[in-house]
């Protein structure tokens, strides 16, 4: 693809929980088998008497969750005041979980990055999920960008599907 291509002529974009404060809610998988890397990116909401949400990443076999266990990663990129900066930070991730911050009336952003090499692949798991923790007074979205595509063209093939 030329230099000039859109984005969404590059990156598959595809919600993985829309804009809701997490208690029952479980986001979506996707499968990266046509693709090398996926970004997430989580959007929260801070109201007043804010409890964070824990948030993991989750593995399967296929996107019906199949198989779920959990993915490790180390590091995640955080903007926990997205009124003040735009600077995104990189942040250690302790035993594969971190909290959101609870702090009253702010915007926040996380980024995690997985290439499929994280994968467990020899035992055929190419699904990815972000989990989120049970929260009060905060609103959470998850937005997956896949890129790295396996086949090229205009439209880049689906990755809510097996």
């Amino acid at each position: 693809m030329g230099i000039n291509s859109n984005l969404a002529e590059r990156y598959k974009f595809v919600s993985g929980l829309a804009p809701i404060t997490p208690s029952t809610s479980t986001p979506d998988y996707v499968s990266m088998k046509n693709y090398s890397h996926l970004t997430v990116v989580i959007l929260c909401d801070n109201a007043t008497t804010v409890t964070g949400s824990a948030i993991t990443m989750k593995q399967a076999t296929a996107v019906a969750g199949t198989s779920e266990k959990a993915l490790a990663f180390t590091t995640m990129r955080a903007n926990e005041d997205t009124g003040a900066t735009d600077t995104l930070v990189v942040t250690a991730v302790t035993s594969n979980t971190f909290t959101t911050d609870a702090t009253d009336a702010k915007n926040l952003m996380y980024v995690i990055e997985i290439d499929d090499s994280q994968l467990d692949n020899a035992n055929s798991f190419d699904c990815v999920r972000v989990g989120t923790g049970d929260t009060t007074a905060q609103i959470v979205a998850v937005t997956y960008i896949l890129s790295g595509a396996s086949y090229g063209g205009v439209t880049p093939p689906t990755a809510i599907t097996d």
